[in-house]
């Protein structure tokens, strides 16, 4: 018997002149860089229409708290909006979150699409609606340039197709195969999520990471917390994107790479592991469907990771 996985409602795939929101609920954006990305969306037929954040500053934030929630509260109450592209991470989506509600949003759900900080919405989504989510590059990403694979994994998981990747082997994979719903994001804000009521649950669920700008003891911090909460005790799989820009210590040496760190963590453990996948702060940034099932194989020379159908 096929497995039943828990998701109440798909976001639908868009269509040639749906509008797309662009907000920023977390760091400062300004108006020039997000040009090349309306520009993008419109090549790929769609219409755009710009939040208030975007040019807004608060110090480090694109807004105040209050004027960043209303601004988002607003794309996710709209009924003429069919996606909401995220303008950057940074911080500031979890001083919001529960500033917001998702009442329409669960009446009529929209493609949420992002990373890093937007992770707050990804888990959170996840766990009180059971709604997809769609973790990819976002605005300040897109205005390096649109016509490379990134991008175009965005373009084809908004228009409703299943995504497939072949990965290649990685030394510390560990193989096998598994199925479940993939969730996940950031490990740093996935571990600051944890217990609340946007934490993760992750039973039977293939869980992908990714950070950047961390050291290594806090790494290290943040996988003893996914450990000792029982985060990774039942998964079905376990994917790790990038791990990039890490801060190696000046004086006495951790010991351990990142990689080494996350793999010591679920060394006991028999599911599969896949490092090396192209998402995260990197320059292949692939697009994931979190909240979905996939199908996960790693073979000795490959690993791939499968969108399935629910």
């Amino acid at each position: 018997m096929e497995q039943a996985y828990p998701v109440s409602i798909i976001p639908p795939p868009l269509k040639p002149g749906d509008l797309i929101g662009i907000t920023c609920p977390a760091g400062y954006f300004c108006l020039d860089d997000v040009q090349p990305a309306v520009a993008a969306l419109q090549r790929w037929g769609y219409q755009v229409k710009l939040g208030k954040t975007i040019d807004g500053q608060y110090f480090q934030y694109a807004g105040t708290d209050e004027e960043r929630a209303a601004d988002l509260q607003d794309m996710l109450d709209d009924p003429g909006i069919s996606a909401i592209l995220f303008g950057r991470g940074g911080y500031g989506v979890i001083r919001i979150i529960d500033r917001l509600n998702f009442n329409q949003f669960y009446k009529r759900p929209k493609w949420l699409c992002g990373y890093s900080d937007i992770t707050v919405l990804h888990c959170h989504v996840h766990m009180q609606f059971h709604i997809p989510t769609l973790h990819c590059e976002m605005c300040i990403d897109l205005k390096y340039g649109t016509e490379d694979r990134s991008a175009e994994t965005i373009r084809e998981a908004l228009r409703g197709d299943r995504l497939k990747y072949h990965v290649p082997a990685h030394p510390f994979n560990r193989k096998g195969h598994a199925k479940g719903l993939l969730v996940g994001g950031n490990l740093s804000l996935i571990a600051a999520l944890t217990g609340s009521a946007s934490g993760l649950e992750t039973d039977g669920k293939i869980l992908f990471i990714e950070d950047v700008h961390e050291e290594l003891y806090h790494i290290d911090s943040m996988m003893w917390t996914l450990k000792r909460s029982g985060r990774l005790a039942f998964l079905a799989g376990l994917v790790v994107g990038g791990f990039t820009k890490i801060k190696e210590e000046d004086d006495i040496p951790f010991g351990q790479s990142a990689y080494e760190i996350i793999l010591d963590k679920v060394k006991e453990y028999k599911y599969p592991v896949c490092f090396g996948f192209p998402a995260g702060h990197e320059y292949d940034n692939f697009a994931l469907k979190l909240g979905l099932p996939y199908h996960l194989r790693i073979h000795e020379h490959e690993a791939v990771l499968k969108e399935i159908k629910q």
